[in-house]
C-alpha cells in the first residue's frame, strides 16, 4: 500500500448565502502519509471543518481531487463513497457523538457490527482497543457514568474500530481541561503511530500542536506547511 494515506489536490468549495458566495477553499492541496499525525491549524471560520467534512468524504468538492489509501474518490456515487469510507476512514468529533443508551463497549461494537464484522470479533477488538486506551474498567458503562476524557477515548476507540488508514478529527480535545486533554492526545498519538495509521487533527492547541509531526495552516481557503 502507498505511503499516502489521503491526499488532496485542488479542492474547491463555495456557499452561497443570499446573493453572496463565499470561497471557503480555494485550491486546497496536501498529502497526510501513513504513521503521521498531523495538525490541522487556522482562525475560526477559516474552513477547517469544512476541510475534514470532505476529506472524510461527508460532503462533495466543488472541484478538485481526493484520493484516500490510494482510491480516487471524487467520480464515485454516493454508495461507492460511502463504502469508502466504512473501509479507510475514522471520525473523532469534540462532542463525542457516542450513543448513550450504550455502554462504551457497545459503541465499539456497534460499528463494527454495521461493516459486516461478526459479534465476537467485533467484541473482541473493542475490548482489545479500550483495554489498550485505559479503559478495561469501564467497559460496561454508559457514557452518563464517564468523565469527558473517557468519553473521548470511546469515541477514539470507536473511530479506530474498523481500522481505517485516516483518522479525521475536528477539536477532539476542545472541551477538556489541559490535563485531560494530553492524555487524551498522547493516547491518541500513540494508537496512530502503533497501527501506522494518518491522522489529521483540527486543534487550536498550540500546546498539543507541538507534539505532532507537522503543521498544516488553512489560510485564506488553501493549505500552506508550518
Amino acid at each position: 500500500m502507498s505511503e499516502a494515506a489521503l491526499e488532496l489536490r485542488g479542492v474547491r468549495r463555495t456557499f452561497v448565502q443570499g446573493d453572496r458566495r463565499i470561497e471557503v477553499l480555494k485550491g486546497a492541496s496536501m498529502t497526510l502519509n501513513r504513521g503521521e499525525i498531523v495538525a490541522l491549524v487556522g482562525p475560526s471560520g477559516a474552513g477547517k471543518s469544512t476541510l475534514l467534512y470532505i476529506a472524510g468524504l461527508l460532503e462533495a468538492a466543488d472541484d478538485g481531487d481526493i484520493a484516500v489509501a490510494g482510491e480516487v474518490c471524487e467520480t464515485r456515487n454516493d454508495g461507492a463513497r460511502t463504502a469508502l469510507r466504512r473501509r479507510f476512514l475514522g471520525f473523532v468529533y469534540q462532542f463525542h457523538h457516542l450513543l448513550p443508551e450504550f455502554s462504551a463497549l457497545e459503541n465499539v461494537v456497534l460499528p463494527q457490527l454495521v461493516a459486516g464484522a461478526g459479534r465476537d470479533a467485533a467484541r473482541r477488538r473493542a475490548e482489545d482497543l479500550l483495554e489498550g486506551l485505559g479503559l478495561a474498567h469501564r467497559l460496561r458503562h454508559r457514557p452518563a457514568r464517564l468523565s469527558g476524557g473517557e468519553q473521548q477515548r470511546v469515541a477514539i476507540a470507536r473511530a479506530l474500530a474498523n481500522g481505517p488508514a485516516v483518522l479525521l478529527a475536528d477539536e477532539p480535545t476542545g472541551n477538556l481541561d489541559s490535563g485531560t486533554a494530553e492524555n487524551v492526545m498522547a493516547r491518541l498519538a500513540a494508537e496512530v503511530r502503533g497501527r501506522k495509521l494518518a491522522a489529521l487533527v483540527a486543534t487550536h492547541n498550540m500546546a498539543l500542536v507541538r507534539r505532532m509531526d507537522r503543521v498544516v495552516r488553512l489560510e485564506e481557503g488553501r493549505l500552506i506547511e508550518g
